[in-house]
């Protein structure tokens, strides 16, 4: 059965239960027209997987945050301190998200990765020149982290300006 968060106003997340894990898939308003809505949404995300953690249930949240979560998330290109997506109060939801209750699996399995990004800007050929940023995630509980054998970027895979990002398990 799928489901909404009572948080998501917007149907922007879907949420499905498989025994005592959580599987969402979200998409984080990018906060160009209404910053303070992504502010709000980004802190009820966090308030809900801190509430499906006091559970005791498993989470795995993947999708677009919109948010790259440090410098090393975007290229030195793109690197603009204060622009949507780079600020300082939304990385601070992003850490407050994570918690010690989630693990950014693609960055664990490589922590110095300065080129691994999952959005490039549509024009001049970003994509091919993998100039982007980082802003597409699976973030898991520790123990399903654990069992992560490889999270891989598929840039080179579909035809939007982010690629998808696939964890694989033993």
């Amino acid at each position: 059965m799928f489901s909404h968060p009572n948080f998501d106003m917007e149907s922007r997340i879907v949420t499905a239960q498989l025994g005592n894990t959580v599987l969402a898939s979200v998409y984080v308003p990018n906060g160009g027209k209404d910053y303070s809505a992504k502010l709000q949404f980004l802190r009820g995300l966090g308030a809900w997987a801190k509430r499906i953690h006091a559970e005791g249930r498993e989470l795995v949240l993947c999708g677009d945050l919109n948010v790259a979560r440090t410098d090393l998330d975007v290229h030195p290109r793109e690197r603009k301190p204060g622009v949507i997506g780079q600020r300082p109060d939304e990385r601070e939801f992003f850490e407050e998200l994570l918690g010690e209750r989630l693990v950014d699996v693609a960055r664990a399995k490589d922590p110095a990765n300065g080129e691994l990004f999952t959005w490039w800007p549509p024009w001049r050929n970003m994509r091919q020149r993998n100039i982007g940023w980082r802003i597409d995630y699976i973030l898991a509980s520790p123990s399903i982290a654990a069992r992560a054998e490889a999270c891989t970027v598929l840039a080179q895979v579909g035809t939007s300006d982010h690629a998808p990002v696939v964890m694989t398990t033993r």
